[in-house]
Parts: structure tokens; sequence; C-alpha cells
């Protein structure tokens, strides 16, 4: 019974095998040889100005072979020149199964002759040889055409963010032109075009006819930008031809600290070995609210800060709140002046203040001082007048 069902197994699988294989053969195309194509095969030209055909040359299941390329039936005075790879070519040769990439250039005089030319490119090899024809029409006012599409029309982040927009800009142009970059954004937000994969700062690109370009616009916002939506237009222009795209920068809010004393002080005075109290404000002059702060403290060895609160839970926009320092300078500090540094820590947000503390010593270890000065000079003065009589 188990030898049957292998058997029949086997015999599946082979079936299914074959019905693959002629599943693939249908599929398999059948064309086979080298063609010379354009998606422009018929196209008008401006006398004066250099015009772009794109070309491809094709081979369909045959082995590579190298392929003279020619262009029959140019005007005089005109100029017909095969690129590859954005430089003058003579000859291409196609892998099995791919294509090169090939572009017609023509250069017409001012004075051509208003009509049609039909030219012919050649692609000429030792067992292939492929023709295209190209009807070329000569138009006085040929307007040059631009389009511009963001990739992503919305960014989100926070005023301390650089929003880097992609954009692709089209040239649908018979001729090659130099598109000029501008972009509209609200007051006070910087703008800047560079290249898409670069840090070179642009004004303008140079775009080839029916090709594109890929190009970045950073905004910079402003630090205190409050909260919202913030539209930036793009304009890119050249011969009178114009394409405008419009995108947005959602700004969230953020929170901004700042730490001082009351009425801005940042100095305060204490006394060696005494704890003093010293008041602190803590603003918010950001657009959201500040949530969680603690509060730190940084003073010279053998000193201890302590707060109250040492947290505050949140600080509104435009709000501030009030704590008090507890700072209590060593028994054996002296006299002078000390830094002590002082932070407020939210999420995402931290500030720092220096606070000037200058430390006085007790005025009773300066009256016992001055006692043992005393007694020391009557100790003096008895000692002189006792042994002076001798």
């Amino acid at each position: 019974m188990q030898a049957k069902q292998f058997i029949l197994s086997g015999i599946v699988i082979l079936a299914l095998g074959a019905a693959a294989a002629h599943a693939q053969q249908e599929q398999a195309p059948s064309i086979k040889g080298v063609y010379l194509l354009t998606d422009y095969p018929a196209l008008s030209v401006q006398p004066g100005v250099s015009s772009t055909v794109p070309l491809r040359l094709h081979n369909y299941g045959l082995p590579p072979e190298r392929l003279a390329l020619s262009v029959e039936g140019v005007p005089q005075g005109w100029t017909a020149t095969i690129l590859g790879g954005g430089q003058p070519v003579a000859a291409a040769m196609p892998a099995t199964g791919k294509d090169v990439s090939l572009s017609l250039r023509l250069d017409v005089p001012e004075n051509a002759q208003a009509g049609t030319t039909n030219l012919t490119v050649h692609a000429k090899g030792g067992s292939q040889s492929v023709s295209l024809p190209i009807a070329v029409s000569l138009a006085k006012d040929l307007p040059a055409r631009l389009s511009i599409k963001p990739q992503l029309p919305v960014l989100r982040g926070s005023p301390r963010s650089n929003f880097d927009f992609q954009f692709t800009i089209r040239n649908d142009s018979g001729r090659n032109l130099l598109v000029s970059l501008a972009a509209q954004a609200p007051q006070n937000f910087g703008t800047t075009f560079t290249e898409a994969y670069g840090s070179q700062e642009l004004s303008s690109v140079p775009i080839e006819a029916g090709q594109s370009k890929d190009v970045k616009l950073s905004v910079r916002p402003p630090a205190r930008v409050g909260a919202g939506e913030y539209p930036v237009a793009v304009t890119v222009s050249s011969e009178g031809a114009r394409a405008g795209a419009k995108v947005a920068m959602e700004v969230a809010g953020q929170p901004t600290l700042r730490l001082a004393g009351r009425d801005g002080v940042v100095s305060a005075r204490a006394e060696a070995g005494n704890q003093t109290s010293i008041p602190i404000v803590i603003a918010n002059e950001g657009t959201a609210a500040a949530q969680g702060i603690e509060l730190s403290g940084t003073a010279p060895s053998g000193w201890t800060v302590e707060f109250e609160p040492k947290e505050i839970a949140q600080i509104e926009p435009g709000q501030l709140a009030e704590a008090q320092v507890l700072l209590t300078p060593s028994t054996k500090s002296l006299a002078g002046d000390y830094m002590t540094t002082l932070r407020a820590t939210s999420r995402g947000e931290s500030v720092s203040s220096d606070f000037r503390i200058a430390v006085s010593t007790s005025t009773y270890w300066g009256i016992a001082g001055a006692g043992i000065i005393g007694i020391a000079l009557l100790i003096m003065v008895g000692a002189i007048a006792r042994f002076g009589r001798r």
C-alpha cells in the first residue's frame, strides 16, 4: 500500500513539473532580434536651439554584437549627434536581453526653412541591421515645459528640527534647460536648496531634455516658533516655463526652560556650616507644557544642595514656578565667592544656571578669635611688666 502511494506521488510531481515547464515555454517571449526604439518618432524642434530625442537599442535573445551607429538624411547646416552616457558615440553593444540608452541631439540653424525633415538612425552589425525613421518638424516657438513633484508633501517635527523635502523636477521640453529654484516660506524660516544626496547649495540646476533631477529643500524654523502647520511654496522656472508644488511642516510644541533667582538674580549669600534658603524661578518660554521637571545642583566639595520641592509636575507655556534651594556650605569653607550650578531637567529639555555664592564665616568664631587675641595680649603685657622690674 505504501509503495502504491509513493508511485502515485511521483507521478503527480512529474505531471506538475511538466505543466510548469509547458507554462514557462508559453510565457517565454517569441520575439528575437535587435530593435532601435524611441518614444517620440515624430516631433517638433525650434531652430537655433539644441533638441534631444531619447533612443533605446534593445537586444531580444541574441548574442551581443557590436552595432555601428549613424544618422541618414541630415540637411546641410544641421548637426545630428548620437550620444551615449552624455558623450558622442559611434557604436553600441547591448547584452542579451538588455538595452542601451542613447539619445539623438539635433542642432538646427536659426535660418532653417520650415517644414518636415525625415531622418533615419541606423544600427548595423555583422549579422544584424536595424533602422529607425524620425520625422522632425520645425516650429518657430516651442514653449518649455516643467513639472515638479514632492516625495513627501507633509513632514512633522519640533522647532529644533530641519525639515528636508525631496523634489523631482522633470524637463518635458525638447531642449536642455537651466532651471531656477525658489521657495516661499513663512517669515523668519530659513530655506536652502541642495543636491538630493549632497551638501552643495543650489539656486539653479541644469536638466537635459526629457530628463528629471532630484533636489532637496531644507527648511529651518525659528527657535521660538509656535506649534502649528506652516506651508511652503516651491517654484521652478526656465525660459518662461513655470511649475510649482506646495508642502507643509507640522511643528509640534516644544518646552523651553529658563532658570534664575527671583528677579533674575544669580547670586546669593550663605554662611559656612549653616543652611541658607535661596528662592529660584523656573520659567517655560516654549510652546508646549514642560512636564516632570527635576531640580538638581552641583556645589563645591563638602557642600549640600537640596530643593523644596525637588520635582515640579508641570509648567504651562508662558508660566513659571518657584522653588527653594536649601544650600549648606561646608564648615571648613573660607570666606569668599564660590560657584554653584543649578539645573532643571524636563523630558527632552534641560537648562542650567551658575550662581555665585558669597560665603562668610560665623560671627561666633570671630568673637572667639578676638577673645583669644585679647587674652594673649594680656598675658604678654603681664609678662613684660613682671620681668621688666628685674
